[in-house]
């Protein structure tokens, strides 16, 4: 055991001085017992924890690799990265959980009993770790006759709330259980689960996907004009719910659904991962940009000699991982089995862990795919979104594919197929096809003679922290979404590293956070302020929608689940423009459709029969004092260090300068002081003064948008409003000189306010508010300052 002390030392070390990582690292993923107690001292004893378990499962078979040819795949996050779960819960006797990342819930039938079993179960896999994924469906609608006392069913959507509340009641060490509820859009009561979310007050515990098949897409694509479309595209333009779910390419490409068993039923919360009944999944990833030779240089090549030998190995870690799962399942049974309940009682649970053991035996399901894609193109010098951009995308997901589907063929042959496998039930699979037709004539013997390992074998999902902690790279096939953000941290009072309260009176400890990757490139080029970097234009508010949907379908081509990703519409995308996006993604072949437009879900609660407010207002703004109190905020970093001063009237910013300036000072609240028109002086609290006539020392392009900033406050302008509008100004985040007064207004920005066009990096959702000026998740729990 180690002191916490000894803990922080060793971590903070091994992250090179990153407090954020340190505290993602102790907080996530160090191992503790019961009690509390460190049992490891830094990520080199988990690396190490990690490779022995997976080196067990490996010395269970023939041709095993070596327990150090594991450490070298995943020390430091290099080249296979566990995912969140299997990093917490492998070799973790303390804490039992399973290491699937994600379940689905299926059809219990329509009873109150069905119903309440389904939710229950949900908690049941909270507890565990995992997101779940529930599917109504089958519920019968509302006002369908019931022969209890009630005569007339309250319908499917009715029972969204019970789901919703019970993912936000279950605690997982610090995050919220994550939940996603789909319908089917010929149900009669989909218009209801369309609209639910539009009362933001309503199902905050849950996303929420429509299942679209193809004949209804295929009357919407020749009639654009149908109601239920119409409200659909709308409601995602109000308010970025309902996803689409595309149905039937779902069933026609997805391999398992050639097995009455695997059928699928829904999705997971992110909806990477489709699942039938009672299955879980695994996940895994290959980390990009450690495949890149010489980056950021004219000589950069991506070693793709290296990255099918890694991957055909990593596969086999993966293939491990449903070993120890199913061991962590004999160890909730038992515990279940031990618990001092009576029968009755456990029932559900143990009833539920078998059902889940048997399908993980059956299908042996996993999914590796890979991270830190935009960075990757970054240092081989391509575009994100470009048509060389898009083109290698493909065929370095075709190359995971194929590297994947030879490693399940080969582990098939020395450890057996699936149990489920039959070579005839996957003749004409689209997505089999695709791989046979690649594979030379040995290869397509060894299928047909030995079948493959797993029913499915590859995704690409969100990677949250893992990311960040391989180095901060970019999050799974996503762009980089900011060069330049600032990182919170919700801490307690005691805390020594405390750095800001929040007006609800919680601390926070902050992070200031530049792009990993993108200051490698700065160390490499020597040059910071070159607008034309690899990752000019290519930033996830700088890429169209028509970019990213191409992007995405270069991938799926090769994936056989499905891919998490956003596409993000700027705050004047019209409604058509999002449907039209929505099409081209199903005639593209995704398998899902979600799009976040900027400030869409700015508005509280609104009554349905208020009318929208077209008349223009004008604002007067409010006199001057000579003198105003103000808040100084330094130093603030855009290539040099600047004080920001928001000047403060009637507790609410009133204006804002950054300068520069040689002096310290620890002051955060003086005066702003006019000496003359546009001229003024800095004071501090003594009313001494700190800088004289600050427009010295600002130059004049400074000096413009600072007026034309303070003009705005002084109107009365929306500060969420002004912030956004200033970080879509142009240029390089981590230098433009708006972005560092809007990472100050940020602050003043009113607790609660939702959040748009943005997602949680941990787990996907949009459900994000401010607090504090950062970005806090309502799913998951987790916050983030930009």
């Amino acid at each position: 055991m180690y002191s916490e002390s000894e803990v922080r030392e060793s971590t903070l070390k091994y992250f090179s001085g990153d407090e954020m990582l340190t505290n993602i690292w102790i907080d996530k993923y160090c191992l503790k017992n019961t009690k509390g107690d460190y049992l490891e001292k830094s990520p080199l004893d988990m690396f190490g924890r990690l490779a022995k378990e997976l080196s067990r499962i490996e010395n269970k078979y023939q041709n095993p690799i070596s327990y150090d040819e594991i450490y070298s795949l995943i020390k430091d996050f290099k080249y296979f990265i566990l995912a969140g779960s299997p990093l917490f819960g492998i070799g973790n006797n303390d804490s039992i959980v399973s290491i699937s990342n994600c379940f689905f819930l299926g059809n219990h039938g329509d009873s109150y009993s069905s119903i309440l079993r389904t939710d229950q179960e949900a908690v049941q896999l909270y507890k565990r770790r995992g997101g779940v994924g529930i599917d109504i469906s089958h519920l019968r609608p509302k006002n369908s006759p019931v022969t209890n006392s009630a005569g007339t069913s309250t319908g499917a959507v009715s029972f969204m709330e019970r789901f919703s509340n019970s993912a936000r009641e279950t605690g997982q060490n610090g995050r919220r259980a994550a939940l996603m509820i789909s319908t089917d859009v010929n149900h009669p009561d989909v218009e209801d689960f369309i609209t639910i979310k539009s009362d933001t007050s309503k199902v905050t515990g849950a996303n929420v996907s429509v299942k679209v098949d193809d004949n209804f897409m295929k009357a919407v694509d020749y009639a654009r004009g149908l109601p239920l479309w119409q409200k659909l595209i709308h409601q995602t333009w109000n308010n970025a719910e309902p996803g689409l779910l595309y149905w039937s390419t779902i069933q026609k490409e997805s391999p398992s659904d050639a097995y009455e068993d695997f059928k699928v039923q829904g999705v997971n919360p992110c909806s990477e991962i489709v699942l039938s009944d009672y299955e879980c999944c695994r996940l895994g990833h290959m980390n990009l940009y450690s495949f890149v030779v010489n980056p950021f240089t004219d000589k950069a090549y991506f070693d793709y000699d290296s990255f099918k030998e890694k991957v055909a190995k990593s596969y086999r870690l993966m293939d491990n991982l449903v070993d120890l799962d199913i061991e962590k399942m004999d160890q909730i049974l038992d515990k279940i089995e031990k618990d001092p309940e009576d029968d009755s009682t456990k029932a559900i649970e143990k009833e539920l862990w078998l059902n889940i053991k048997d399908k993980t035996i059956r299908g042996r399901r996993v999914g590796l795919g890979y991270t830190g894609m935009a960075d990757a193109m970054a240092a081989l010098g391509v575009k994100y979104g470009s048509k060389e951009g898009i083109s290698f995308v493909g065929e370095l997901t075709k190359q995971l594919s194929l590297s994947t589907y030879k490693s399940s063929i080969n582990l098939a042959k020395e450890r057996g197929a699936f149990p489920e496998f039959n070579y005839h039930k996957e003749v004409d699979r689209p997505f089999i096809d695709r791989i046979y037709n690649e594979l030379d004539e040995e290869w397509k013997c060894s299928y047909g003679d030995y079948g493959r390992r797993n029913i499915t074998s590859l995704t690409i999902a969100p990677t949250g922290t893992t990311s960040l902690m391989a180095g901060n790279i970019s999050s799974g096939i996503e762009p980089v979404y900011q060069l330049s953000y600032k990182r919170r941290r919700k801490v307690n009072e005691d805390n020594p590293n405390k750095s800001f309260q929040d007006k609800k009176g919680d601390w926070w400890e902050e992070y200031e956070v530049l792009h990993s990757k993108y200051k490698e490139y700065i160390g490499i080029s020597g040059d910071m302020y070159n607008t034309e970097s690899p990752y000019h234009g290519s930033t996830a508010y700088e890429i169209t929608p028509e970019q990213k949907v191409r992007t995405i379908a270069a991938a799926q081509k090769w994936i056989d689940s499905a891919i998490s990703n956003t596409l993000n519409f700027k705050e004047n995308a019209t409604e058509e423009e999002i449907s039209d996006a929505a099409i081209l993604a199903w005639k593209l072949g995704l398998k899902g459709f979600t799009c976040y437009r900027d400030n869409c879900r700015s508005g509280v609660l609104v009554s349905n029969n208020t009318k929208e407010d077209t008349t223009f207002k004008t604002n007067n703004a409010p006199k001057r004092p000579k003198e105003l109190k103000c808040d100084l905020h330094y130093p603030t970093t855009h290539g040099q260090k600047y004080i920001v001063a928001v000047g403060m009237l009637e507790g609410l910013p009133y204006e804002a300068f950054a300068f520069k300036t040689d002096k310290k000072f620890k002051e955060t609240e003086g005066f702003i002081k006019k000496i003359k028109r546009g001229r003024y002086d800095i004071l501090d609290s003594n009313k001494e003064v700190l800088v004289e006539d600050i427009t010295n020392e600002m130059s004049q392009i400074e000096e413009d948008r600072t007026r034309l900033i303070s003009t705005v406050l002084r109107h009365g302008a929306s500060i969420k409003f002004l912030v956004e509008q200033l970080n879509k100004a142009k240029g390089n985040g981590f230098q433009d000189f708006s972005r560092v007064i809007a990472r100050v207004l940020k602050r003043y920005i009113k607790d609660n306010d939702t959040v748009s066009g943005s997602t949680c990096e941990n787990c996907g959702s949009s459900n994000l508010i401010y607090v504090g000026g950062c970005h806090e998740c309502q799913d998951c729990g987790s916050s983030k300052c930009g």
